[in-house]
């Protein structure tokens, strides 16, 4: 399967709520100025969109009404994983038959700790459930387990569409042991701003991004720059937004980042749903600091 279409940077969208409710209208404008700031993909409804707390009609809606928004401009990778595998499949048949989604981000099951046998199966039924491509989403400090390397190869050759990974682990030499046992084809995106660069000099493509909710085109930029191989360019971009990959994770995500979007007037509220809470203000202070000296 072709994974090119992934390449580049591709924003966690946060899901904008206000008084208790999904604020639909925040979302269409978010959607609208990632366009049109250059971004490559969307994500909806992952981690940072606060899949945890959406009930199953809002999340079908907000990957419908981002889907719809994007309008086949760019990929939009729809969030359809969960602990449970009947859910899983469940949410992604739904997601597949929606126009204009045009993969499935499946998180590692959380909570139950399968093995490493129980997530081949899961990710395998889970397969069975659409076409459209699937990009695995290994984060152990979440989820509590890693998707093996070898798992990832048995899932890939069973089923050449889950042809990727969002990699969150921390470590540069997981990515290369994944290009070494998969291959040049087989499409790994960071799961970490901070980390984009590093994973990409050994074989990744690109991030799947909180920061670009706020900053696109220097982004975007950062990673067309890695990709053609031009890193000491790129590394002044990252240098430059450094401090901003760090705080954006002073505290539990999307708190700082929904913050900083509604400083900065993208959505029209930074409410966040319990048992997410508002910041601390010592955090507060130290994100509006990092804000100040970029300028936003």
């Amino acid at each position: 399967m072709n994974t090119t279409q992934f390449y580049g940077v591709h924003t966690a969208l946060v899901t904008p709520m206000r008084a208790g409710a999904v604020a639909y209208d925040d979302l269409e404008r978010l959607v609208s100025s990632q366009l049109e700031g250059g971004i490559n993909g969307l994500v909806a409804v992952g981690t940072t969109g606060e899949s945890p707390t959406l009930n199953h009609q809002e999340h079908a809606e907000v990957i419908r009404r981002i889907a719809a928004q994007a309008g086949g401009k760019v990929p939009v990778l729809a969030g359809t994983g969960s602990n449970s595998t009947t859910e899983a499949v469940e949410l992604t048949r739904g997601a597949d038959a929606v126009e204009g989604v045009t993969g499935m981000l499946q998180v590692a099951p959380y909570y139950n700790k399968p093995s490493q046998e129980g997530l081949f199966r899961h990710f395998s039924a889970v397969a069975e459930a659409t076409d459209k491509p699937i990009i695995l989403y290994s984060i152990p400090g979440r989820c509590g387990i890693s998707i093996g390397v070898d798992t990832c190869a048995r899932l890939y050759e069973a089923y050449p569409h889950i042809c990727g990974i969002k990699e969150a682990g921390g470590s540069s030499e997981r990515v290369a042991e994944l290009v070494q046992k998969l291959g040049p084809d087989y499409l790994i995106l960071s799961g970490d701003d901070s980390l984009t660069l590093p994973f990409m000099s050994f074989g990744a493509k690109g991030v799947i991004s909180v920061a670009s909710n706020l900053v696109v085109a220097p982004l975007v930029e950062m990673v067309q720059l890695a990709l053609k191989g031009d890193y000491a360019a790129a590394e002044l971009i990252s240098r430059k937004y450094y401090g901003l990959f760090k705080t954006l994770f002073i505290e539990p995500n999307p708190v700082p980042v929904k913050y900083a979007m509604h400083r900065l007037g993208l959505i029209s509220s930074n409410e966040v749903r319990l048992p997410l809470c508002e910041m601390t203000a010592a955090s507060i202070a130290r994100l509006s600091a990092v804000l100040g000296k970029l300028g936003l």
